[in-house]
This record gives structure tokens, sequence and C-alpha cells, in this order.
């Protein structure tokens, strides 16, 4: 879900690349390219809640979630190896405030890949293999989501180096990997004991709904506040905009998919209720995201108008608008409207003209050998004439520049 770029450490000076053997270019792999693996994903999960059916769609939703499989298993082995070989670089991208927060996208990768198992790999695998692969990567997932919404923001507040005004939508990735956790978990529901087993489930799926929805209230009125005092987000970080939409469309996802999940899960009385919240909650969170969806591709085309390129954040313009399709999918099922399946549905087109994008400039990418470059190093400034006598005193910081 976004790049993205990475800013040098600010731990001290770049040590050189080991000699042991392992590619140079894992050196400078970091953790935001699980969003490849997650954008993939979410066009096999997004187009299977659609009312569409036919076998050609079918077979198209199980080839891309095969992909993001094996996107995903590549991607574990390369950052084993990354962590192997270059844990300086590693330890430099957690303390990194700027990087650390894309350990979430290896939560959601992980869930996102499990989710589609149980959606569509269960036509390749059978129901049985798929349940069993979807609980596993569901556990992993919620897990790592857990330990990176705990730990990352532990790191902001006694390890970064944060200024005022600087403000990220990137902060809401390890903040609402447990919302995905939420909004897959309902699907192992009915393959769990009745009983205490399925109550549970559900229970904790709102308990992980909760800790992810009131930890993005208090996160986003930071980015809003950024954008208002201090303008549009540099040019190569513009795509993050689309990430908001990720803990909307997937809470709404999340309510929908617990509210299908209650009944026989829980009490009768609780089921309605669950059904009635999903609706309350969900219409007007949907809402909010398409509101946020205009000003956020608003300010991509004020970014294009100014010369904005290709880079890993463009996989931001993907998960993102893919819970919006599964959110409006819900709803649809809920309400019975065909408005909400038209959404869905062109929502839908949305993401998929997106991933195609991405996911070619990606390959070309790679292939010409541009994304896994080290960033460029700053030049450091010239040494002062021995002559020059040194200032009294000095300002700790100029005057601020005027915003364009």
């Amino acid at each position: 879900m976004a790049t993205l770029t990475q800013s040098p450490a600010r731990t001290g000076p770049r040590s050189p690349a080991r000699s042991s053997g392992a590619p140079p270019a894992l050196r400078h792999l970091g953790p935001n390219w699980y969003a490849a693996v997650m954008g993939t994903a979410i066009v096999a999960n997004a187009g299977a809640t659609l009312p569409l059916r036919s076998a050609g769609l079918r077979g198209a939703y199980v080839a891309v979630w095969a992909l993001s499989g094996v996107l995903l298993l590549v991607l574990l082995a390369a950052r084993t190896v990354h962590w192997a070989r270059h844990a300086d670089q590693a330890r430099r991208h957690l303390l990194d405030p700027a990087v650390a927060p894309f350990y979430g996208c290896l939560a959601m990768a992980l869930l996102a890949v499990g989710g589609g198992t149980l959606a569509v790999g269960s036509d390749v695998l059978g129901e049985r293999a798929a349940v069993a692969a979807d609980a596993v990567l569901w556990c992993a997932g919620t897990a790592t989501g857990l330990a990176a919404a705990a730990a990352v923001p532990y790191l902001m507040v006694a390890r970064h180096r944060i200024e005022a005004g600087t403000a990220s939508p990137v902060w809401l990735l390890p903040l609402v990997a447990p919302m995905v956790s939420a909004a897959l978990g309902p699907a192992l529901v009915p393959h769990l004991p009745a009983g205490q087993w399925q109550e549970a489930m559900v229970l904790a799926c709102y308990a992980l709904f909760g800790m992810s929805l009131l930890a993005t209230l208090l996160v986003l009125p930071l980015v809003l506040a950024r954008l208002i005092h201090h303008g549009p987000l540099p040019l190569a970080l513009t795509p993050t905009l689309f990430l908001v939409l990720g803990p909307l469309g997937q809470s709404t996802t999340a309510v929908n998919n617990l509210a299908d999940a209650a009944p026989g899960a829980v009490g009768a009385g609780y089921a309605r209720a669950m059904s009635g919240f999903a609706l309350l909650y969900g219409v007007p969170v949907m809402g909010f995201a398409l509101l946020w969806l205009a000003l956020a591709t608003a300010l991509v085309v004020r970014a294009f108008r100014r010369g904005m390129t290709f880079s890993m954040t463009w996989w931001g313009f993907t998960f993102p608008v893919g819970t919006c399709v599964t959110g409006a999918a819900g709803l649809a099922r809920h309400t019975g409207l065909t408005a909400f399946t038209w959404l869905a549905v062109g929502l839908f087109a949305v993401l998929v003209a997106a991933w195609l994008v991405a996911g070619v400039r990606t390959a070309l990418g790679l292939a010409r050998g541009r994304l896994l470059m080290p960033p460029p190093a700053t030049p450091a400034p010239a040494p002062a004439p021995a002559s020059a006598p040194a200032p009294a005193s000095a300002p700790l910081s100029g005057p601020r520049p005027a915003r364009p």
C-alpha cells in the first residue's frame, strides 16, 4: 500500500553491504513491498464478493489469487535473506519513522492471501485444505498485526524523532491490520465448533474492529491537520492519501461480514443488533469514504500535473480501493439496493485498472533495476573556510518558507 520511497536512516552512517554472497539489491528491499501482495490479493477477494458470476471471471480470480500466493512466498524468502544478511539495514528500517509503519503490510499480506485462499482458492485446493491454510494465515497475520499495532506506535514515541507537521497516512498501516483480521475472521466462524468457539471468534473480531477503529480515529485528524496547515504531500507520497480508504472500507466490510456470521454463533437478539449496526455504521462510513476518495483523487490529479512519476507508492491505489469494493458489496447484500451493487462494480473497475498499471510499472522497474536501487545520498555540506569567523550565536531554526 505504498512506498514507497524509503528515507535514509537517521541513526548513523550507512554501512557498506556485506560481501556474504547475498544479492546486493536485497539490502534495500523494505517491508513496503508487501503492498504488492496485498494489492494483488484484494483483486481476487473483492471480485469474489460481486454478484457477477461466470466461469471466466472465477478462473481469473483464482489465477490472481495464485499469483498473490507466489508473490507472498517470494517476498517472505527475500525478506528472510534481508534480515539474515543485512540485519543492520533491517534495524535502520525499524528505527526510521518513514519505513517502520510498513511492517503492518506484512500482516495484511498474510491475511489477504489467506482470505483469498478460502474465497476462491478452494476451487483448486479443496475446502478442507483451503480452510486449514486460511486458519494458519489468519492466525499468523493477526499475531503479526497485533505486534505491529503495538510496536510501531511504541517506536514512534520512544525511539523515533518525529517533527511537528509530518503526520502521514502511512501511520495508519500498522493500525488497520487488526481491522483486516476483523473483516476476514468471520469467514472461519462456520468452520469452528458450534457454541463457545464460534461466539468467541465473533466477539474477538469485534474487539479487533474496535482497537483498529479507535486508533484510526486518533490518527486521522493528525493527517487532515497536516494537509490543511502544511499543504499537499510531496509528489511521490501523494498516492498514500488513498491509504485513508483502508480503515474506512475495511471496517464497513468487517461489520457486514460479522453480521453474516452472527446468526447461530451468538444469541438471536445480538445477531439482530449486529445486522442493524452493519447498516447504521456502514452507510455513513462509506459516504465519508467516497468524500475522501474525491479529495484524494483531486490531489493525485494535481500531483500528476506537477510531474509525479511512478514509485511503489502507486500500490496505495489498490488495496484501499479494494476494501471499499468489499464494503459496498456487503451493504448491497444487507440492503438489497442495486445502487450499492453498481458502486461496488464501479470501484472494482477502478481497482483492476490501478492494479494493472502498478503491476506493469513495477515489473518494468524491476527489469530495469531501478526499484531496488539505494536511495540517493544527501551530499554533506561544504566545510566553512578556516578564516571565517564563527558566529556568536545561531538561531535554532530558520523562518519557514512560504507555501506555494
